[in-house]
């Protein structure tokens, strides 16, 4: 098969996930699996990216548009009157039954944003019914009291337990959450938010970048799945596309610098990010630059496809050429819903899981890839427009 085949077919059977891994309870309806080996909890997050499937799937004739609407709007109705939420902000993990708290699971900021990100999607793409239930979501959702003042940041965290703890003080997969903030119509924060984490730059062989902590690939590519940040540059004149087209090429060239240690490490199996291990779910996986002297990002040699095909619209030639590898040289990592979670040749380990946003940032960035649809829906977004305005993105001078 040819590299776009295959994307395509990955495509296919990883929105599979998100339409058949679904609560069908009266109370926790469109809840979707955090990941497929536990089968009572779901992530908002993996609900976010399973909503902004739903257009890709009626665009490519995979489900009707009538079946999709449905779906959108019974989901965001659960989640407006069932979800367990506080001042707005979602439980990042909730029962797949009833939508309440799993596990001491925190409420957060930034799951919460990306669940936001896939009911703005939906809203814009139907319309109606769905668009007026998410604007009353987005509306009860009170930005300034996950704001730390003093800090002017973003705490990391809350529990009922400890409250608030740490702070978004770098750059990571965070941006949307300032988008969303500043445009918010009932409790705004301050535009300055955003330019109040640290940019710290650092260096990998000839990529010089703003990098987040660990250099995991998903920090900075999850915000690009729905904003189109190609032609758009802060007041600083940061544009954080050029910025993900360099961190993956650190990845890549970190990767092939690594086949010395790691046989599943090399040119055509790389893209260091969050996923699992022989070890379990590590968050840790990444690539320098890092932080604290570039020595926060790990590896083990485990690879996840997502990695680089969540990087697809960064770096096509070399993504194309990684997914035509993975295809034709590891068949063991193919399965019911496409590319499984990751695989570890050295320690000859192939993940039994699907986790939901892996198989998410794939879906999108495939689609923003062949046809930007994701970053069309979005963009004309009036609260996407406004928060974007407000921080002061303009267009990117050549």
């Amino acid at each position: 098969m040819k590299p776009n085949e295959i994307l395509e077919l990955e495509q296919r059977l990883s929105f599979n996930f998100f339409w058949y891994e679904v609560s069908q309870t009266e109370e926790g309806y469109g809840l979707i699996l955090d990941n497929t080996l536990e089968k009572s909890v779901s992530s908002i997050a993996s609900v976010g990216f399973g909503l902004s499937a739903i257009p890709i799937a009626v665009e490519h004739g995979w489900i009707s548009r009538s079946d999709g609407y449905q779906r959108a709007l019974k989901t965001l109705e659960t989640f407006r009157d069932n979800v367990e939420q506080k001042n707005g902000f979602f439980i990042h993990f909730v029962n797949m039954k009833d939508g309440k708290r799993a596990w001491k699971s925190e409420i957060s900021v930034i799951d919460t944003a990306l669940f936001l990100m896939g009911a703005l999607t939906v809203g814009e793409y139907f319309g109606g019914d769905v668009y007026s239930t998410f604007e009353d979501i987005y509306a009860r959702v009170n930005f300034p009291w996950y704001v730390e003042s003093q800090k002017n940041q973003y705490y990391m965290g809350y529990t009922y337990e400890k409250g608030f703890f740490g702070n978004w003080d770098g750059y990571a997969e965070q941006l949307i959450m300032y988008i969303l903030g500043a445009a918010s119509p009932t409790h705004p924060i301050d535009s300055s938010l955003y330019y109040s984490f640290e940019r710290k730059v650092g260096k990998y062989k000839d990529y010089e970048l703003i990098y987040t902590y660990t250099g995991s690939l998903f920090t900075y590519q999850f915000s690009h799945a729905w904003i189109d940040f190609r032609n758009i540059a802060d007041k600083d004149g940061v544009n954080w596309f050029h910025n993900s087209v360099k961190a993956t090429l650190a990845n890549w060239e970190f990767c092939k610098e690594m086949h010395c240690k790691f046989k599943t490490l090399h040119e055509h199996s790389w893209g260091l990010t969050a996923c699992d291990s022989p070890q379990g779910y590590r968050g840790d996986f990444g690539a320098p630059p890092s932080a604290n002297n570039n020595t926060q990002h790990k590896t083990d040699g485990t690879v996840p496809p997502c990695g680089a095909i969540g990087s697809l619209v960064f770096t096509p030639e070399i993504v194309e050429e990684t997914v035509k590898y993975y295809y034709e040289n590891v068949p063991e990592l193919w399965g019911e819903y496409g590319f499984k979670d990751a695989y570890n040749l050295d320690k000859d380990w192939i993940s039994k899981m699907y986790i939901g946003i892996d198989k998410g940032i794939e879906v999108l960035m495939i689609e923003n890839y062949k046809t930007g649809l994701i970053w069309d829906i979005v963009m004309k977004n009036k609260y996407v427009q406004k928060g974007l305005e407000l921080i002061g993105f303009k267009r990117a001078e050549c």
